[in-house]
């Protein structure tokens, strides 16, 4: 290859490909537009061979067989489709649950949570397969060429990156006009750009067309997962989630495998209308954008561990943990999964959670989800010291004037000399 025809001139990090180097290359596989022209571009541009990997971490709607037979069609060495659900569940989604996991205090993470995993699987694979170069389909204007090549750099120093619509200046058109011109197979129409969507067991995003205009309200053919609120029953349903330790083990009474009680509380949120977050979040990259979120499971599981959390919790550790709940998942936000803090903060979580079980009862409707029910065995709760009737025990309610004097001291000392002045 002529170094005119290079893909890349300049490099500017050190686990960028130099293009005289790429021989054989891992690439991220979805079988949509941007992967299946980069399948073909990688080979004619770096004169290089092609690895597909594909993961499954529960987007609805994939046929794995389709997806593989067509990577193999392009001219693919390998195409292998992982499936990760398991994992992903328990290594990414069930920590996030631990922290009450929300970005900006909306965005329940799931693409960050989904990005560790799919890169730590490439470099695996990469390895596997004798591969010099893991290829990815991200733009310069994400968070997920952070999280994927801050992990490719972190767990595989002796392999490259190469991220193709960073470097081959071509739009919606051109791809679709280099896909004709190379018979690859282009599913939907062509007309308007599709919304950029992304999803998997814990929710889906989507962005693009007029989501980047804040004055545009949504527009319903962007809800693909959850029900309209407008459209959802009028009857109310109840459900019940189970913790143990922090994780939820069971719905509506029955116990059932993380991935499998996932999905069902989705289909249960997403019924009534539960999970839409539009929302205004502030990129790694510098950018400030708007996103539309589909996320039921999340939507449901997330405030019922916060409140059973807050039940078996002290005061002063339901005072404290939000702080760590936000540094955890800004640094899941940030691409920075591997940061040793990131795992001090797990440390931390499971500390806490050893504490976390029972039951929260929660009323899904018109795109809400109430708490109703609390019961747990840990509660830091007693209805009798509660309750307005006499109590005595732990509680003397002689002692208030006293706790009163002492605890307010400060203060009134302050106001008085701020006001007698």
């Amino acid at each position: 290859m002529s170094s005119d025809s290079h893909p890349m001139t300049a490099r500017t990090a050190s686990y960028e490909a130099d293009p005289a180097q790429v021989h054989r290359v891992l690439l991220l596989y979805s079988g949509g537009l941007d992967t299946s022209v980069m399948l073909k571009w990688i080979q004619d541009s770096y004169e290089a061979e092609v690895v597909c990997l594909t993961v499954n971490l529960g987007q609805p709607g994939e046929d794995y067989e389709v997806i593989k037979g067509k990577a193999m069609q392009l001219g693919a060495l390998e195409c292998h489709v992982v499936d990760a659900r398991e994992e992903f569940a328990r290594e990414y989604v069930a920590p996030a649950i631990k922290a009450n996991a929300l970005y900006g205090g909306g965005y329940p993470l799931f693409t960050a949570l989904g990005r560790p995993l799919i890169a730590k699987l490439a470099v695996d694979y990469a390895r596997r397969s004798g591969c010099d170069t893991i290829a990815h389909g991200c733009t310069g204007k994400g968070n997920d060429q952070v999280r994927i090549e801050a992990t490719v750099a972190t767990l595989a120093p002796e392999l490259k990156v190469i991220a193709p619509v960073r470097s081959w200046q071509m739009g919606r058109e051109e791809e679709i006009a280099y896909a004709r011109e190379h018979g690859i197979p282009v599913k939907g129409g062509t007309e308007a750009a599709p919304y950029s969507i992304d999803d998997n067991l814990w929710g889906r995003s989507s962005e693009g067309r007029w989501i980047e205009d804040l004055s545009h309200a949504p527009e319903d053919d962007v809800f693909q997962l959850v029900t309209r609120p407008e459209q959802a029953p009028d009857e109310a349903e109840v459900v019940e989630v189970e913790f143990e330790r922090g994780i939820p083990v069971g719905l509506n009474g029955e116990r059932l495998e993380l991935v499998e009680l996932i999905e069902r509380t989705a289909e249960i949120g997403a019924r009534h209308g539960v999970g839409i977050v539009d929302h205004v979040e502030d990129r790694i990259v510098g950018l400030k954008v708007r996103d539309i979120y589909e996320a039921p499971a999340a939507a449901v599981i997330l405030p019922a561990h916060q409140e059973l959390e807050r039940l078996v919790g002290t005061i002063h550790q339901n005072q404290f943990k939000p702080q760590l709940d936000r540094q955890w998942a800004y640094l899941v936000y940030a691409g920075l999964w591997w940061e040793p803090l990131r795992s001090d903060l797990d440390a931390y979580m499971d500390a806490v959670n050893v504490q976390v079980s029972g039951t929260i009862g929660l009323k899904p409707y018109k795109g809400q989800a109430r708490v109703g029910t609390r019961s747990s065995g840990n509660a830091v709760y007693d209805a009798s010291l509660a309750s307005f009737a006499e109590s005595g025990g732990l509680f003397s309610q002689a002692a208030s004037p006293g706790f009163i004097e002492l605890f307010s001291l400060q203060s009134r000392m302050a106001w008085r000399l701020r006001n007698e002045s």
